[in-house]
């Protein structure tokens, strides 16, 4: 028996052993394919249609280097809306990453799926992006004012009678944030433009708001003339004036539209005789030899109240007719606000002597006065003595007389009005009131002061001086006894005192040669020389820093007329 089993246990031990062999010949087997599945990329691989199927990883990488690397320097199309900009990867932080992009194609692997993938499958796959973050943010904040849009707010105005619609603007902002992951995500040779992240601030009134303001008023009122009657009288208001008489308010979310009441009635004035105003404002004038207030009368004008509602109702009635009244107007200069004005004294006297020989430039003189004379600049008012002249043209009472141009003397329309604009300008320096412009002559006319004189030359050279005081001034003007005068009435406020340095810097005349068709000859004679005029204001209320203001004369040059 024991024999018997001696014998038998060898043929058992070989059949385990016959097992064993053969399971470990197939895991051989199967480790062996799974180890040369993981040694190469697997076939019908590629990297953004780059075939690297069956490569070993190092074929693999050195193909990959030579065909996508080169695309880190390819410029990227970001885009915002329309707006687009460039973008250069490597500049900006971004590039590939190729061993990231080629690991887990290859290596020991015994999942079997993988094993067969590996060996029959086929797969495509994007390269892996390396981002610096910080580069890449810094370079996208640079491209971003490109790409920004201002918030502005919508506009609604006339053209003459045509309404103009400006339509308000969304503001538009890069969002860097989102934008730095968009970017980082999407730069690899992106088939469109990369479209940015952004932030929108909208405008306070909205385009919508603005297209019904438009179509439900602003269109209706211009359509055609608006008819307004009091039964008698008959006025049409063209587009024109309806359109002239129009303003617009963007308030919160809203946008409206106003009718002045004054222009609606002006331009009814304008279109009958009916709706004048009857008020009649008071006067300041000259008469006996002082300041008189000839007061101001009530009178009857188109009642304003509720006027621009009816005529915006008038554009929606296909008569277009809005119904009126007359009410009692007071005027808009009372008797009470003239007297109030202050218009009671004389504050400035000023004359300079004038050659009476030259009957021409005497004319000009007395044509220049006559505009003066009465002319009224209220507190806060620029005078300027270009308007209150002008034109000066021969249609208007002007002669051509001498005047100096470019240093020769020469003949214009006109000619002698300097004279005029040195009595405003003194008048003006007296009176404390500030110098807005002037200009002296080139050169000194021992007739005026020196330093504190100004010419005047239309459209080029003005003389304009402001009215800082609380009360108004009356302008009196006159040519008498051999001199040009100017008196200004008003209520003494600034207490004025001026002084005049020595003349210095002088320098001697010379000869110049004027080849001018107009050229007259001039034996010259007197020097040049720089002189300063100091000015100090004081009132009861405040003292003002004194002025200083330097002027040079040339001197009289002989001058010798050649052709």
């Amino acid at each position: 028996m024991d024999n018997v089993k001696r014998a038998r246990q060898p043929k058992s031990r070989r059949v385990w052993y016959i097992a064993g062999a053969s399971v470990l010949l197939a895991c051989g087997l199967y480790g062996g394919a799974a180890a040369y599945a993981g040694a190469k990329i697997p076939a019908n691989t590629s990297v953004h249609g780059v075939n690297v199927g069956s490569l070993s990883p190092e074929d693999a990488r050195q193909l990959l280097e030579t065909k996508l690397k080169p695309m880190e320097t390819e410029p990227v199309t970001l885009a915002v809306g329309k707006k687009t900009e460039t973008l250069k990867p490597s500049k900006a932080g971004l590039g590939i990453d190729v061993d990231a992009t080629l690991a887990g194609l290859t290596g020991f692997n015994l999942n079997p799926a993988t094993i067969v993938e590996r060996l029959t499958g086929s797969q495509s796959v994007e390269p892996v992006s390396t981002i610096d973050e910080a580069k890449l943010r810094d370079a996208l904040a640079k491209l971003a004012p490109k790409f920004a849009t201002k918030t502005a707010e919508g506009k609604l105005d006339f053209d003459g009678a045509k309404p103009d619609l400006t339509k308000p603007v969304t503001g538009i902002e890069v969002d860097l944030d989102a934008a730095v992951k968009t970017v980082g995500a999407g730069w690899f040779a992106p088939e469109n433009p990369v479209e940015l992240p952004v932030t929108k601030q909208e405008p306070k009134v909205s385009t919508k708001a603005f297209e019904k303001l438009l179509e439900d008023t602003v269109e209706p009122l211009v359509a055609g003339p608006v008819k307004l009657t009091d039964g008698t009288s008959t006025a049409r208001l063209s587009p024109a004036q309806l359109a002239a008489a129009a303003s617009f308010k963007n308030e919160g979310d809203k946008v409206t539209m106003s009718l002045d009441t004054d222009k609606l009635i002006e331009a009814a004035a304008e279109g009958s005789d009916g709706f004048k105003s009857t008020a009649k404002d008071a006067q300041i004038v000259l008469s006996g030899g002082a300041p008189k207030v000839i007061p101001s009368q009530t009178g009857k004008s188109i009642d304003p109240d509720g006027l621009a509602d009816k005529v915006l109702a008038s554009t929606k009635d296909p008569e277009r007719t809005a119904k009126v009244s007359l009410t009692t107007v007071e005027p808009e200069l009372t008797t009470a606000k003239a007297k109030a004005l202050g218009v009671k004294q004389e504050i400035v006297h000023f004359s300079t002597p004038y050659p009476a020989a030259d009957t021409v430039r005497t004319k000009n003189l007395l044509a220049g006065s006559r505009r003066l004379n009465g002319v009224i600049v209220k507190p806060g008012e620029i005078f300027s003595l270009e308007k209150a002249l002008g034109p000066i043209t021969a249609a208007n009472g002007y002669y051509g007389s001498g005047v100096v141009v470019n240093g020769f003397a020469t003949e214009a329309v006109g000619g002698g009005l300097s004279q005029i604009s040195t009595q405003m300008y003194n008048a003006g320096f007296l009176a404390g009131y500030d110098d807005i412009t002037h200009k002296p002559h080139s050169r000194w006319f021992d007739r005026y002061p020196a330093g504190r004189e100004a010419t005047l030359w239309e459209g080029q050279v003005d003389m304009q001086w402001k009215n800082n005081t609380p009360y108004a001034v009356l302008v009196e003007a006159w040519v008498g006894g051999g001199r040009v005068h100017t008196r200004l009435w008003s209520t003494p406020y600034w207490t004025v005192t001026s002084s005049s340095s020595a003349k210095y810097n002088f320098t001697n005349p010379g000869t110049e040669r004027n080849s001018a068709s107009n050229c007259k000859p001039e034996n010259g004679g007197k020097k040049g020389f720089s002189i300063n005029v100091t000015r100090s204001r004081t009132s009861a209320e405040k003292t003002l820093p004194a002025e200083t203001k330097s002027w040079t004369y040339s001197p009289w040059n002989k001058v010798v007329c050649e052709k």
